[in-house]
């Protein structure tokens, strides 16, 4: 999708990331007047219970602006005790 595209209420501004389950698009809702986050199930997991079921999870959570770890990782290493938070909120999420 290009900026400028609509899906009802939203239009696209920006492709943000892509992975497994989808794409991920930064869009403007229409509606409301605010930035939020567009996934995009790809048409092979449509087709899964769990996968559908992980999709809808990861739909209930926020757009957060900032930076990738990607990003964040060129300026060098991540102090050890910020390794470990991350570690621990990405353990208590479920697959």
């Amino acid at each position: 999708m290009t900026p400028g595209t609509k899906l009802g209420p939203y239009e696209i501004l920006a492709a943000v990331g892509a992975g497994g389950m989808g794409e991920v698009y930064r869009a403007r809702d229409t509606r409301l007047d605010r930035t939020v986050a567009i996934k995009i199930l790809p048409d092979h997991a449509s087709d899964r219970a769990e996968l559908r079921e992980r999709f809808e999870r990861e739909a209930r959570t926020e757009l957060l602006e900032g930076e990738t770890l990607a990003q964040r990782l060129r300026k060098g290493p991540l102090p050890l005790d910020q390794v470990m938070r991350y570690a621990i909120r990405i353990g208590e999420h479920p697959k």
